[in-house]
């Protein structure tokens, strides 16, 4: 298991609030695009105040208007287009969120590994101790061996009992840590398979892994998105130099007759209206939004930057550490453990002759087991090393 299947992040709280997010900004571009909403008016204008008559006055009258605000031409193009660039940079924060939860995810799940292996360890030690117990007890009552050898057997048994008291115990809070961040019950039980395949893989070229990053890592996705985003917000603020403007018509409604000298009933009125916004304060206002938005620009690239060499340098990290793990578990496989457990077994033969310190025989016991424990960790930290070393990079197909 390198990076966690789908079913095991799709209960996550913390994914499902990056996703929300990013549904709600998903709607944002629509609205800042869009034409500010209309205005309808409706007015009664010139009542005379002695009579508040219609007829009475010439100029009286009921008036229905409606105006429309236009930003210049550009502007809200350039807001529309800075808000779908944060809104991909939100897809990208929750592929991101997904990516490290995977692995976190794999990394508790080969906790447990190693911890199911450490006991089945621990159980077999045990029986070898017991093995050990019945022959210094052999050798005891037929007056060959010493009553220490079998106390000091029965300790060590003791010991080996405490260490999977304690491994027990490790195990229940790594599931505990992995169910919660599957959002399932803590005490949910998680059962591992005995045997995983464990083949080696040879890893692409560290050169080659970050050209991987900058392609699929969300994290230097969402920033090249933010840049964007920021260069849209520099031409917008360039853009405030030039005028809005407001279209308004009116329609004014009169009763009454004219004068005698005009003769007829009174016509109705209608007025068209232009309103231009004229950025008179540019030099405290516009010009020192350019100068914020140029400020962003130069953060955005700089986050940038420096999360690429921060990406590389976890890449290098993980390459590292996964390469050391593996020549470490050669190490074990065809050298350490076969040679622990020829040395045990001499050890044993020999102290049923009386040719060897029991004292000897169980530091030998002791050794062996330290090195398959060693053993089960170098598989666990090695997959743990590549499932951190995929989500560096953004991708779980990194080998050659």
């Amino acid at each position: 298991l390198g990076i966690a299947p789908a079913f095991a992040l799709e209960g996550n709280l913390n994914l499902a609030q990056m996703q929300a997010r990013y549904q709600a900004m998903k709607n944002i571009p629509s609205q800042v695009g869009t034409l500010p909403d209309p205005i309808l008016s409706l007015g009664a204008v010139n009542f005379p105040t002695d009579s508040f008559e219609r007829t009475q006055e010439g100029m009286t009258q009921l008036q229905i208007g409606f105006s429309q605000a236009f930003p210049f031409p550009g502007k809200l193009s350039l807001k529309e287009e800075a808000a779908e660039f944060e809104a991909k940079a939100a897809y990208f924060d929750v592929a991101e969120m997904r990516l490290l939860l995977a692995k976190n995810i794999s990394h508790k799940w080969w906790q447990v590994f190693y911890l199911d292996r450490a006991i089945e360890t621990v159980n077999k030690n045990q029986d070898l101790l017991r093995q050990f117990i019945e022959v210094a007890n052999t050798k005891y009552t037929t007056g060959k061996g010493l009553q220490q050898d079998v106390l000091l057997s029965q300790l060590e048994l003791s010991k080996l009992i405490d260490k999977e008291i304690q491994i027990f115990a490790l195990r229940d809070n790594q599931v505990i840590r992995l169910n919660i961040l599957m959002n399932a019950a803590p005490r949910s039980a998680i059962d591992l398979p005995d045997k995983v395949n464990l083949v080696q893989r040879e890893l692409l070229p560290e050169q080659q892994l970050y050209q991987l990053a900058t392609q699929f890592r969300p994290l230097l996705q969402k920033h090249q998105q933010l840049m964007s985003a920021a260069k849209s917000k520099l031409d917008l603020a360039e853009r405030q130099y030039y005028p809005d403007f407001n279209v308004g018509v009116v329609y004014g409604d009169r009763t009454g007759e004219n004068p005698p000298f005009m003769g007829g009933e009174r016509a109705d009125l209608f007025s068209i209206k232009l309103g231009i916004k004229i950025p008179l304060y540019a030099g405290t206002k516009q010009s020192h939004k350019v100068k914020q938005r140029i400020g962003e620009q130069f953060k955005t690239k700089y986050a940038y930057h420096d999360e690429i060499n921060q990406v590389r340098a976890d890449i290098a990290s993980n390459v590292t550490d996964y390469s050391r793990s593996q020549q470490q578990l050669s190490l074990f496989k065809t050298g350490i453990l076969p040679q622990a457990r020829q040395t045990v077994q001499s050890m044993l033969a020999g102290y049923q002759v009386s040719e060897v310190d029991f004292l000897n025989l169980v530091r030998s016991q002791v050794t062996l087991f330290n090195y398959e424990l060693q053993y089960w960790q170098s598989i666990s930290k090695s997959n743990q090393a590549l499932a951190s070393l995929q989500a560096s990079v953004g991708k779980e197909n990194i080998y050659e």
